[in-house]
């Protein structure tokens, strides 16, 4: 069970009113982690990897500390499967540019994805000739298996997929995708933005072969994030940009890149914003993933039924609560969405998000909707008085628009 009271104390931004219910956007940070982070610039502030003085070789210590922190988050084998970027969107990109894409591949994806898991693959098929086949999922955000395994064949290369839809808030069951994958010699690559901050990911026990997330949604800072690359797979994608610190041997001919997550970490790398991240995988770890996801399935849960039951508003996602996580997209009947979260800001202090969420597709395509929705989602810190505020506001701002 998780200490409200305690972790609220963490977030001083709380201590304002601010109703903070725009986690799937990015997180807020804690206080631990902001020391953390402060903490490089004021005691070892030097490069990684390049000195043998007492700061450099501190600096070199806690940035490997921060990989470890993040693979024990994950349970992945070695800290050398953890490769640091600087958010979901390039791990993906890395992936999709890396790869050396032979005649007659095949990716196969879902119409649920956040643009940065499906731009990469629609550039593939248009530039490259790369065969594209995308799955759609039902109205309330759940894919059919069967529709995986028609679209997955021999020919199929990658299967990219969300773990968790970020508008929707549905859980994907990639346990049963990955198995369909591997008969075919295809390899899985997961969207996990949406479901490394609030669900317990096991990569070694489901068998991903890569998960992409980033930090400033996890309580961690901007301008960081990680792909997981499975031990073995490393050779296999070309790093998109080679030069100092991703480099075994240089002759006046050739080179030879470096072993391990260094071949892609080309370059001084964000190493604040690491071990701040490293931090942030701590944080979470100690007050237990599965006490969080109980959390927010608890405060989601009342969002959508009582939601639900208010006049002229409409709640998208799985009706079955074991089915999603702490995201619920609404709308008002005849009332933008930006003009709802503006409401809600105004009213009462609270921070909503509106819009497309980056996935037009799944709005416009299978929801039907031309404005987007008004999505809130809630995090470890988030209270029911807050849900209850929230719930009680959007009652407000639906009969006044009825009027």
């Amino acid at each position: 069970m998780l200490n409200l009271e305690e972790i609220r104390r963490d977030f001083p931004i709380l201590k304002t009113g601010v109703i903070y219910l725009d986690n799937a956007a990015t997180s807020l940070t804690p206080e631990p982690v902001v020391r953390k982070t402060l903490e490089y610039y004021h005691e070892y502030r030097a490069n990684v990897e390049r000195g043998v003085h007492r700061l450099s070789q501190r600096a070199s210590e806690e940035y490997g500390k921060a990989r470890l922190k993040i693979a024990r988050l994950i349970n992945a084998k070695r800290e050398d499967e953890v490769v640091f970027t600087k958010n979901t969107t390039e791990s993906i990109n890395l992936i999709a540019n890396g790869i050396e894409w032979r005649k007659g591949d095949k990716i196969v994806t879902t119409l649920m994805e956040h643009h940065s898991n499906l731009i990469p693959w629609q550039r593939l098929n248009q530039q490259r000739g790369i065969d594209l086949s995308v799955v759609r999922p039902d109205r309330e955000g759940l894919l059919n298996l069967s529709d995986f395994e028609s679209a997955i064949d021999d020919r199929t290369r990658l299967v990219a997929v969300t773990h968790v839809s970020n508008v929707l808030g549905t859980i994907t069951s990639v346990e049963e995708v990955v198995k369909v994958a591997h008969d075919h010699g295809a390899l899985l690559l997961v969207d996990g933005a949406q479901s490394v901050p609030h669900l317990a990911v096991d990569v070694n026990r489901i068998g991903f072969d890569f998960l992409a997330f980033s930090g400033h949604k996890m309580l961690g800072p901007t301008g960081i994030g990680v792909l997981y690359i499975r031990e073995g797979l490393e050779g296999e994608i070309q790093p998109q940009s080679i030069g100092g610190g991703g480099i075994k041997d240089v002759t006046q001919e050739q080179y030879k890149l470096a072993d391990g997550p260094a071949r892609f970490e080309s370059g001084t790398p964000p190493i604040a914003e690491a071990i701040g991240l490293g931090e942030a995988a701590e944080y979470l770890r100690q007050r237990g993933l599965e006490n969080i996801e109980v959390h927010e399935k608890e405060l989601a849960k009342r969002i959508h039924e009582e939601l639900q039951a208010i006049d002229r508003v409409e709640v998208y996602g799985p009706i079955n609560p074991n089915h999603r996580t702490g995201i619920v997209s609404f709308n008002i009947s005849q009332v933008n969405p930006h003009d709802v979260a503006l409401a809600l800001d105004i009213s009462g202090n609270i921070m909503v998000r509106s819009g497309y969420h980056c996935c037009m597709p799944l709005l416009k395509d299978v929801l039907g909707l031309r404005e987007g929705t008004v999505r809130a989602s809630v995090y470890l810190y988030n209270t029911a008085q807050e849900v209850d505020k929230l719930i009680e506001l959007v009652g407000e701002v639906a009969r006044t628009a009825e009027k």
